[in-house]
Parts: C-alpha cells; structure tokens; sequence
C-alpha cells in the first residue's frame, strides 16, 4: 500500500453542455490535467452530474424532470468516469448523481472508479432540507469504506459530513482519508461543510479532501447557485499547518486544488499526537456504551 499519495479536489464551474459529448470533453480535460500533475485521487463535487440536464432544453428547467433525465443517463455517465480512471490510471470519484434504484426511490450516489475497471458506490445517508422537501431524494442505508492500493478511503457527501458519527464509523473501520463531495448554494453552507470537515479531522486524525461546485447556472433550478472552494484538511498537530489547511483553493474559481498526503500519518497523529482525540473519543460517554455504525469495507486492491 502506497503510503503517500496525491490527492486532488475539483472547485469544479458548473457549466451548460449543449451534448453528452461535449460535456464527456470537458470532464476529460479536468481529468486529463489532474493526471498530467501526478494527481492519483481525483475528487468531483457532489451533483455535478447535474450539469447535464442542460442538454434537453425543453425540461432543463424544471427540477423533477431534470432529475429523471439525469438518473437515464446514469449508465452512460459511469461507463465515461470508468474509461477515464482506466485511461490515466487514476482513482476516480465522480460528480455524485441522483440514481434510481430498483424500488422507485432516488439516492444522491457517489461512485468510486478504479484504474482496473472495477466500481464502487456510497449513497449519501444525511439528506438536507432541500433534497427532502423538493427533490424527494432518499438516504442511503448503510456505510463503506473502501481499500485500495493508495488507501482506505471513505466517501461523506456533503451534509454528511456535518454529522461526527458517520466519519467515525469510517475512521473506525480503517479509513485514512474520507472524500467530501459537496454543493452549497450559500457561502454559509460551504463554510458549514468546510467547518464540519475540518472538525471531522481533528476528531478522528485524518486526512478530509473537500471537492466543491462553483459558478452560476441560471438555467438550473438544481444548480443554479454554487459557492465553495476545495481543500484538503488534517488535525493541526506535529508537523501539521497551524490551522489544519494543507490547501485550499480561491473561492468561485473553476480549479483543482491538489496536495500530497502521507497517508502514514494518521497512525502516527494517533500514537504520538500532542492530543489523541481518536483513542479518547470514548471517555465522552462518561461509562455510558455508544452505539457503533457497521461499516462494510470493500476490497478493491
């Protein structure tokens, strides 16, 4: 296992591809200059996948029927992420997309693309207010972490990562880095998500890679507001920045912010930290048992 890695976060520019086509080019490009900079994990925002809905005019306006032509779509925008990540050889977590599942209901899905061709998902599990009373998106169920020949790595979307019992459940189960789509409509959302991610570094003493959407899509009731910048953040100890900042990129431009992450780290954060809030985190419970989250964890080494 490769213990230091690259890791880059797209601030992501919602655009309007007028085809699948042009949009397969201009996720490309992203791609292909992320690769050309030795970038070996690649992070996509949260619904960026969303941006596609402009290719049907006709409906690109209305949120529901957006959302459908998306989750059709779903097949054809997994079979390009996965030749990308074949392509450049990369770890790939593509833009989040509402995807339809067997019983009707639509998850928000985050979809990992391994460089062998092989696939693996995590379904956002917090839904905000947004994606419950208007988009009637659903959670997901249960919770992964994935191991790779890079790292273990866990996937929390954006309100998720709000939510400190989630990453812990990853942590616990091995994670090393947890990936953090996102899409906020406000500066205070992004500062919501970039705060809770920054949080959940220091309490678990990992590494957390923020991927944000940027730009204005008049166009899109789902998109039309996108505030963030990306970054990547660890516990401020040791060797670590002040602040906990190992990048972070200017917010509203379209870029990929990209650092290098000894993934060896965490262990060492852990065990001989000024702080060990990972190892402590029990004695919070004053004697009392928490509840743990089972997380399955998905070879794809």
């Amino acid at each position: 296992m490769t213990a230091s890695v690259r890791i880059a976060a797209a601030q992501y520019p919602i655009g309007e591809p007028d085809s699948f086509a042009s949009w397969q080019g201009k996720v490309g490009q992203w791609v292909g200059d992320a690769a050309a900079q030795g970038a070996q994990i690649l992070v996509f925002p949260e619904y960026a996948a969303m941006e596609l809905a402009a290719i049907d005019r006709s409906t690109a306006s209305d949120l529901h029927a957006s959302l459908r032509a998306v989750v059709a779509l779903g097949p054809r925008i997994d079979a390009h992420y996965a030749d990308l990540a074949r392509q450049f050889g990369v770890v790939l977590l593509g833009g989040t997309r509402p995807f339809g599942q067997e019983d009707g209901q639509v998850v928000n899905r985050a979809t990992l693309y391994m460089p062998d061709g092989q696939t693996a998902y995590q379904d956002k599990i917090m839904m905000t207010r947004f994606e419950r009373e208007s988009w009637d998106i659903k959670g997901g169920k249960s919770l992964r972490v994935f191991r790779t020949s890079l790292g273990m790595l866990g996937i929390s979307t954006c309100y998720d990562i709000e939510f400190p019992m989630i990453a812990r459940a990853q942590a616990k189960a091995g994670a090393q880095a947890i990936l953090c789509p996102s899409c906020t409509d406000s500066l205070q959302g992004y500062h919501r998500v970039r705060i809770g991610a920054q949080a959940r570094a220091l309490e678990n003493q990992i590494f957390v890679a923020q991927a944000p959407t940027v730009g204005m899509a008049p166009w899109s009731p789902a998109l039309d507001e996108n505030y963030g910048a990306a970054g990547l953040f660890v516990p401020p100890d040791g060797d670590s920045p002040d602040d906990g900042v190992v990048a972070i990129g200017t917010e509203g431009q379209g870029a990929w912010v990209m650092a290098d992450a000894d993934l060896a780290r965490v262990n060492r954060w852990r065990t001989e930290g000024a702080v060990r809030p990972f190892a402590h985190w029990p004695e919070q419970y004053c004697g009392a048992i928490a509840s743990d989250l089972p997380v399955e964890v998905v070879p794809l080494d």
